[in-house]
């Protein structure tokens, strides 16, 4: 028969067990923050992101949203609640710009960024309330800091181009907020890498050629169908084996050869 004295220190250690906290272990993860052209469509379209699984052996949160631009994902809480749900080493995909232009006058939109490269400030009123506006830079660093100091990595692409070949000729031009991405990514540290998504997306474009470019554009300039969409996460993928896989190394499902396009 135990003793007294041993069954007191079962009793303690039954309680310390079940008093511990719970300890939820998960996959490493790969999370999407962005806009439209990358975030699921329930029409004729579709965003990219919604294919990129198809390329890793990591599960992929897409949390993009039709809309949105840096600014807007910020004051939503939106990076905010993906910076509260990243884990070690968890990887984090921002890319925006196509709702980030604009000017903040006669109206602001809730969406245009502080025109500037740095830390410049804008003050402006929205639905009737004074706010400060950052650069689009500034956001990206302010959201890749938080998520680095969380464990997490962060890749920043480029936006995706609209059809560049709309005018019936190829044309594409970098818009701003690829030096802007650059740049973010530099302040931000070792932990981030930036991927020129916009430059592999119109390559590819570009070899395509007008006829079947245009047929991944359904409804505007802007928004891919699921082909285009397709392609255009390809054309991500493509950007990572490039670069010899970046943050994402080990867990890209493809070859380099295997995808479609040319290394830059």
């Amino acid at each position: 028969m135990p003793s007294f004295s041993s069954l007191l220190s079962v009793l303690s250690l039954s309680s310390v067990v079940l008093g511990a906290p719970h300890v939820v272990k998960r996959a490493q993860t790969v999370w999407i923050a962005g806009d439209s052209t990358v975030a699921k469509a329930s029409d004729n379209t579709q965003g990219w992101g919604e294919y990129l699984k198809y390329s890793l052996s990591l599960p992929v949160k897409n949390n993009a949203i039709g809309g949105r631009s840096a600014r807007s994902f910020t004051v939503e809480g939106r990076f905010q609640t993906i910076i509260d749900s990243v884990a070690s080493n968890d990887v984090v995909v921002i890319e925006f710009g196509h709702n980030d232009g604009g000017s903040l006058t006669p109206t602001d939109n809730g969406r245009t960024d502080c025109p500037g490269a740095g830390n410049e400030t804008c003050q402006s009123t929205f639905n009737g309330v004074a706010v400060t506006v950052l650069t689009f830079p500034a956001y990206l660093v302010n959201a890749g800091k938080a998520l680095v100091a969380k464990g997490a990595k962060v890749i920043i692409a480029s936006q995706t181009p609209n059809n560049p070949w709309e005018s019936g000729t190829f044309t594409y031009t970098p818009p701003r907020f690829t030096a802007y991405g650059k740049s973010a990514v530099s302040q931000i540290g070792s932990n981030a890498m930036f991927l020129d998504h916009g430059l592999y997306v119109a390559n590819i474009y570009k070899t395509l050629g007008k006829a079947k470019v245009d047929a991944l554009f359904p409804n505007d300039h802007t928004h891919t169908s699921k082909d285009g969409a397709d392609t255009v996460s390809k054309a991500f993928v493509k950007a990572l084996l490039c670069g010899g896989g970046g943050l994402l190394d080990g867990f890209i499902k493809n070859s380099t050869a295997s995808v479609e396009g040319a290394c830059v």
